[in-house]
């Protein structure tokens, strides 16, 4: 039995909601008519994509870049570049090492950061650091915050970052035996310590034996330490987020939604639910779209069983494609169930 989902209740009571899907499933093109849609709704919205191929700039059928521009009331959207993201990443990887780093360590460091340029997850811990910060303010100046990402590989790695930065700050640290006494000032930046308890900042005067240049080093690490586990709050509360899936009635969309669903749900991230895109509408005819329709039944049969506990809203295929804004209006009000009086 089809639990509904009440997309319209979603966009109004959320603070972040992340879209995704398989490739081509439409993930795009419904998360950018959800930010039409929410705009329409009085909220103040933010849309942002870190998809390299710029699909949100074609959605609207108008530039977007790497900062946030304005596409109608109540609406802006940025479109991140992962080659911009790592280059403005490791620039401030290196502003900030060269202060610790002696004169004859700043060429072995330069190298290192070249190369690392190239090495595989770069551009992924780049977008990851920004999304977090996106995420901080965007919420300090947006009602709703709409990211058309990745299902599982951005958000689980996101809830990974603390442990992360945990052992990059350790291992940084073995390398440097002066370090010993901030080692031991950021050998509890474990995750779970400081992370269930908001009130107890177990970095808070941590660093006042210092020296100054050490005393630096600790404040950059546990900021970006807090940042992190800021971030893995917001994700996890139910309250303010939730994930939203798309997808269609085909096989491989389904096996992939539903070991997103319970990747998430293992890592304690709310699932709203899911649109089911490109429904074939019961006004087409014909003997192939007739077994076209046996087939899709055969599917949403299938999204009964795997996902069924999962609140869904079917979502017709359009006659033409969704592009511009009147079409992504059009579009948004289908899938919020008409115009909201």
């Amino acid at each position: 039995m089809l639990l509904m989902l009440d997309i319209d209740a979603l966009l109004l009571h959320k603070r972040l909601l992340m879209v995704g899907g398989k490739g081509g499933v439409g993930k795009t093109t419904s998360a950018s008519a959800l930010a039409v849609r929410a705009a329409s709704l009085g909220r103040d919205v933010l849309l942002i994509s870190t998809d390299p191929a710029h699909s949100l700039a074609d959605a609207f059928e108008r530039p977007i870049g790497g900062e946030a521009v304005q596409l109608a009331a109540n609406l802006s959207a940025l479109e991140l570049d992962p080659e911009q993201e790592v280059d403005a990443y490791l620039d401030r990887v290196s502003a900030q090492m060269r202060r610790f780093a002696g004169p004859d360590q700043v060429h072995a460091l330069e190298k290192q950061l070249r190369l690392n340029r190239q090495a595989p997850g770069a551009q992924e811990a780049a977008l990851l650091e920004r999304l977090a910060h996106l995420m901080e303010d965007g919420l300090l100046r947006h009602d709703l915050l709409i990211f058309d990402t990745a299902p599982t590989g951005h958000t689980l790695r996101l809830l990974s970052l603390p442990e992360v930065m945990a052992a990059w700050t350790d291992g940084l640290l073995r390398h440097n035996d002066r370090a010993r006494k901030l080692g031991q000032v950021l050998n509890h930046l474990t995750p779970g310590k400081d992370l269930d308890s908001p009130l107890q900042d177990p970095g808070e005067h941590a660093g006042a034996d210092l020296d100054p240049r050490s005393r630096e080093l600790a404040d950059t690490l546990l900021k970006r330490q807090r940042l992190f586990h800021r971030t893995r709050r917001l994700l996890c509360d139910s309250e303010r987020s939730a994930f939203l899936f798309v997808l269609t009635a085909e096989k491989l969309p389904i096996l992939e939604t539903r070991r997103a669903v319970d990747a998430l749900r293992e890592n304690h991230i709310p699932v709203a639910g899911a649109l089911v895109n490109r429904l074939l509408p019961d006004a087409a005819d014909g003997d192939f779209l007739a077994k076209r329709r046996r087939q899709q039944d055969k599917y949403l049969a299938e999204i009964e069983q795997v996902l069924g506990k999962l609140p869904r809203r079917p979502v017709p295929l359009q006659e033409e494609d969704v592009q511009g804004l009147a079409a992504l209006e059009r579009f948004g009000e289908i899938i919020g169930g008409g115009k909201r009086v």
